[in-house]
């Protein structure tokens, strides 16, 4: 049996699917965290794997946050599973159980630490030497403690205290228990790259917890780095924790081995980074059934890499999946209607008594439903007789005007239309002229006998020409004014272009670094207090160890205001 954790930061990022990503660890079970999804993002084809049944746990508060899911293959289906560490998430009857003693957390407490999606257990059977035995497998991501909100320093220390209690719990019940996940927490100096930088390492609470709930006592060495003395695994351990790091049982003097860096400063590139995924079990089944364990720093795709641990036993799968399985989740139960339900026949009635109780402001009245139920033409007492001919002419003349007032409704002009001065009232009496209007407007009367002499055709041409000149004359005059407009724009183009170079004079020139002599990068400011938003220039190389050359320097420049 083998068994993956990963913090993938984003399950969306894999855009192909997780399928490839799951099949390449070649493992049974795959904790993944910060899944960064919640239940109405989740879509098929990370839900519903082929070959895997997966379980998650999503954050209630927040979109886009936190989140943990584990994935089994269909040969290790767990025989239960639940959501969260309190209980408060899980269906009576089918749940892990076995919960601890939770009085010093109040039920508010208790809910917030399950709201965030932070946990997800699943238990499973495998055949070891004393014949069927349980594992549980507890994936967490633990919360971080934020230094700028005091509040979650203490929200954290309540998830571990927690954890614990419920990892003992299940312990105490007879079953093999599996912690792994991003505790968020590096345990020993010799899994942070730079002990010395933080303050009180030893102090941390993260660290003060990690010690009370592992196996071992600790020794010191000779450069200051601690390991743990696993040689006799029956020893008593020394704060009385009954779970061991696997990765430093198998491994206790390897230093550097990071599974954690921060992308911002490209800290991957120098090995600069923290140890905080850890497997951690049962003191007694590292014993008989642990194989191996260790970091994959080879595969990316996150900020974090995986850790995988190798187990003797074999697994029994489950013949059903419990009923956290996303597999009996509404939205993928794939329950799909069959086709012949489509040509099922359905009387008026039902069909006319659905319609009517199920109507929608905006929908059909129940004349209309009842018109489209019985339409005309299928021998019903309500066909209406044929129109006569001149209701037809009557009919044909009104289709005929709406039309025209349609087609002149939707008349687009040209763009010069929109600069034009107002010439509707002139036009319109050019064009619409009386014959009293037309006598009036001539010098003589043999103009008024020609006027109505004339056919109509040549008089809407004459009203036509007409329109035609004012229109001329009129986009002349727009022509003209857009081209004194634009030389009084090119007038002015000179010193509007200089003052706005003066105001936008982008970004000032970086400087070189004293120690590589290479241009440095511009940062901002965003931690809150006096500096906020203030740029300045660091060195452009990733962050590392102050004694490895390829690293980053110390350069450190502020950028003036002024410039």
């Amino acid at each position: 049996m083998k068994i993956v954790t990963w913090n993938i930061n984003g399950i969306r990022t894999f855009k192909n699917g997780i399928k490839k990503i799951l099949d390449s660890f070649d493992a049974d079970i795959i904790c993944v965290q910060e899944t960064k999804v919640t239940r109405d993002l989740l879509d098929e084809k990370t839900a519903i794997v082929d070959g895997y049944n997966s379980y998650f746990s999503f954050s209630r508060g927040r979109s886009g946050y936190s989140g943990v899911a584990t994935y089994c293959k269909d040969t290790a289906t767990p025989f239960l599973a639940e959501e969260g560490l309190t209980g408060l998430l899980a269906n009576q009857g089918e749940a892990v159980g076995c919960y601890g003693d939770q009085v010093e957390l109040s039920s508010e407490e208790l809910l917030a630490l399950d709201n965030e999606g932070r946990a997800v257990i699943t238990q499973h059977h495998f055949i070891g030497k004393d014949g069927p035995q349980k594992l549980t497998v507890i994936n967490v991501y633990c919360p971080r403690a934020d230094p700028d909100k005091p509040e979650r320093k203490q929200y954290k220390l309540q998830f571990y205290h927690l954890l614990q209690c419920r990892a003992e719990a299940i312990l105490s019940s007879g079953s093999h228990v599996i912690v792994l996940g991003d505790v968020n927490t590096s345990h020993r100096p010799i899994d942070h790259c730079d002990p010395d930088d933080v303050d009180n390492f030893e102090d941390n609470p993260g660290r003060k917890w990690l010690d009370h709930f592992l196996f071992g006592k600790t020794e010191k060495t000779e450069n200051g780095n601690t390991e743990d003395d696993l040689t006799d695994i029956s020893q008593i351990p020394a704060s009385g924790g009954k779970f061991v790091d696997s990765f430093r049982h198998f491994h206790p003097k390897r230093s550097n081995a990071f599974t954690c860096w921060s992308t911002l400063t490209g800290a991957r590139q120098t090995n600069y980074g923290t140890r905080i995924d850890y497997i951690f079990s049962d003191h007694c089944l590292v014993k008989s059934v642990f194989m191996g364990a260790d970091i994959m720093p080879e595969v990316e795709g996150s900020d974090h890499c995986p850790v995988w641990a190798q187990l003797s036993c074999t697994l029994r799968s489950s013949p059903k999946c419990p009923p956290l399985c996303t597999r009996h989740m509404p939205e993928f139960i794939g329950r799909q209607q069959k086709l012949s339900r489509f040509f099922v026949k359905v009387s008026e009635k039902e069909r006319f008594s659905k319609v009517s109780e199920e109507s929608l402001p905006g929908s059909q009245d129940s004349g209309e439903i009842r018109e489209n139920l019985n339409p005309v033409g299928q021998g019903n007492s309500f066909a209406k007789k044929r129109p006569s001919c001149r209701e037809k002419d009557a009919n044909a003349s009104k289709a005929k005007r709406s039309n025209q007032m349609k087609t002149e409704g939707n008349a687009k002009g040209n763009l010069l239309a929109f600069f034009k001065p107002k010439q509707t009232s002139s036009i319109s009496s050019i064009v619409n002229l009386s014959p009293k209007q037309t006598k009036s407007s001539e010098d003589s009367p043999g103009s008024e006998s020609e006027v109505r002499s004339c056919p109509s055709d040549v008089q809407t041409e004459t009203n036509l020409s007409l329109v035609t000149e004012m229109e001329t004359e009129n986009m002349d005059e727009v022509e003209a004014e857009s081209t004194s407009i634009v030389k009084s724009k090119d007038c002015k183009k000179g010193p509007c272009t200089g003052f706005w170079k003066a105001v936008l004079h982008g970004p000032p020139q970086p400087p070189l670094c004293k120690s590589h002599n290479e241009p440095c990068v511009l940062r901002t400011v965003k931690k809150a207090g006096p500096n906020l938003g203030r740029q300045f220039f660091v060195c452009a190389r990733p962050q590392g160890h102050a004694s490895n050359p390829q690293a980053r320097c110390n350069f450190f420049a502020w950028v003036d205001k002024g410039k």
